[in-house]
């Protein structure tokens, strides 16, 4: 499974670019995935990245590993001692 963070060229922000969307796809050929995306976005206006959906990370108490989505922020993730001092 994959997630497609798609940005569009924005010169009026601070970065140049804005998050337009993120896409998850059902799909394990991450090679069909970018052509698919290069051809329907023209890379003159938009650019994209591509990440696994769920990544396996380590309990930061017991030190099982565990899946968790990528974007998980740090401090909501079992990963980190801010989560357990809450």
């Amino acid at each position: 499974m994959y997630t497609v963070e798609l940005f569009k060229i924005d010169l009026r922000t601070k970065s140049g670019e804005r998050l337009v969307s993120k896409l998850d796809y059902e799909t394990t050929n991450r090679a069909d995935l970018e052509q698919a995306h290069k051809t329907k976005y023209p890379a003159a206006s938009y650019r994209f990245e591509i990440y696994e959906t769920f990544v396996t990370r380590k309990n930061f108490l017991s030190g099982e590993e565990f899946v968790e989505r990528y974007d998980t922020p740090y401090y909501c993730s079992p990963r980190s001692e801010t989560y357990w001092s809450m």
